[in-house]
């Protein structure tokens, strides 16, 4: 926390993750006096409880599927053992790292770190601690918290924040929710050791993704062992962690972990002090220039329930402070083709359009695919699937959806979001030479 003795800035953002970050850090180069608050830990999930080490266990899970695929290579290899201890000891190691970053990182900036929770009195001012601050502007990114569903014995499952707490490998887990989180950590436990089973409401994985994409996936974790309960609701949970459904009772579980959605912690920010606008989930609406309904007030990022991702909160915060502060008077994010990748087992990359998606907006669709066995899979018994979708419209089939599952996915899309946003059509993919032998090459070369 840095001690300051200023009341007035510039900005103020009231929430120190990604996005109130990059708005002061983008203002502070402009030389504007700017203030950040945090009840929790600075770098608000992505860092602490969410991508950082989400994407260190994913790494870990990896190397655990390397070692059983070692004998398809001809290699003399024992798994002997798994420390979930050293692992947790060495995430958190490395999560404490970056967070400890920060307090010398902002104090370069000039850039006042107040530790405390931040609550708006009007539209220009914030309490934290007993103490007013004013800005002439006030950004809202609070961020995020995972939602428990209010049923019976909720209290006795954990959330993904409570994963990160776990002191010892589950032996058997119930993963409620076939979303982003659950998928990724059923496929962390599941490579880890753990024996997995997912629950969820919708008839299949990643509900709102591409069909190719909810297949292939449900058939890779299927092969892998993950027991996967479609259409089911949890309406109560038992004592001894048995879940009581509507499909019946399922039972013999260590763990239980809810990942059925996320809630926007904007209900203690005093909104209505300031005449905020916000829905019946508390997510705050804003214009294309993140601007609510009090011109001075801007929120970003999960609070916004718009695109919660990281890096989309990072590029309009970062917007938003040119706009202000550098005469960019035009300066926004577009929230159309926005690139994601799921970190299951193998990763799923996607942008833009599915296919059906496609066909609700445009009357002439054309779609490419291939679905095969990577090569890095060849030699294995317990082989993953690869599968590429790219949904093209119009007479010069512009490219307007990539849905890619397998090895790399991750790392592949980039390149292609970057020639997707440009507008690239099927021909200019095409007129592009293949890399020779890759997974990524099967998108330059679809028939």
């Amino acid at each position: 926390m840095t001690e300051t003795t200023n009341t007035h800035y510039d900005m103020i953002a009231i929430g120190a993750g990604s996005g109130g970050l990059s708005a002061v850090e983008r203002a502070s180069e402009y030389g504007k006096k700017c203030a950040v608050i945090e009840v929790k830990t600075i770098g608000g999930t992505c860092v602490n409880v969410g991508c950082v080490p989400k994407k260190v266990m994913w790494f870990a899970a990896n190397t655990a599927t390397q070692i059983n695929s070692a004998k398809g290579f001809g290699f003399d290899v024992d798994f002997k053992n798994f420390s979930w201890e050293a692992l947790k000891k060495g995430r958190d190691n490395y999560i404490n790292g970056i967070t400890n970053w920060y307090d010398g990182y902002l104090e370069d900036l000039g850039i006042d770190y107040i530790h405390g929770f931040g609550k708006l009195v009007d539209k220009n001012t914030v309490s934290v601690n007993g103490v007013n601050y004013t800005a002439d502007h006030i950004v809202l990114s609070p961020g995020g918290e995972p939602a428990v569903p209010h049923i019976e014995g909720a209290e006795l499952g954990i959330t993904s924040d409570g994963f990160f707490e776990l002191q010892d490998l589950p032996k058997k887990v119930a993963i409620i929710g076939g979303g982003y989180i659950g998928v990724e950590l059923a496929g962390v436990l599941n490579a880890l050791g753990s024996s997995v089973e997912i629950f969820q409401r919708a008839g299949t994985l990643l509900e709102s993704f591409d069909p190719m994409i909810q297949t292939a996936l449900e058939k890779d974790y299927s092969n892998h062992g993950i027991a996967i309960h479609h259409n089911t609701q949890i309406d109560e949970v038992l004592t001894d962690k048995t879940l009581v459904t509507n499909q019946g009772e399922f039972s013999g579980f260590d763990t239980i972990i809810w990942a059925v959605g996320r809630d926007p912690m904007t209900q203690h920010l005093g909104l209505e002090n300031a005449s905020v606008n916000c829905d019946q989930r508390g997510f705050i609406p804003t214009d294309k220039f993140q601007v609510t309904n009090i011109d001075n007030i801007f929120a970003l990022g999960d609070a916004t329930g718009r695109t919660p991702l990281t890096p989309v909160a990072i590029a309009a915060g970062r917007r938003l402070s040119d706009r202000l502060y550098n005469n960019m008077i035009d300066r926004h994010l577009d929230y159309n083709n926005i690139a994601t990748v799921v970190f299951s087992h193998p990763p799923i990359g996607t942008i833009g359009l599915t296919e059906a998606q496609a066909n609700e907006q445009f009357e002439k669709v054309k779609i490419y695919t291939s679905e095969f066995t990577p090569m890095a899979d060849a030699l294995l018994d317990h082989k993953t699937t690869t599968a590429l979708k790219l949904v093209c419209v119009g007479d010069d089939e512009k490219v307007v959806g990539c849905h890619i599952m397998g090895h790399g996915a991750d790392e592949m899309l980039q390149g292609f979001a970057v020639a997707i946003k440009m507008g690239a059509t099927k021909k200019q993919f095409d007129d592009t030479v293949a890399i020779h032998p890759s997974s990524a090459e099967e998108l330059v070369t679809l028939r």
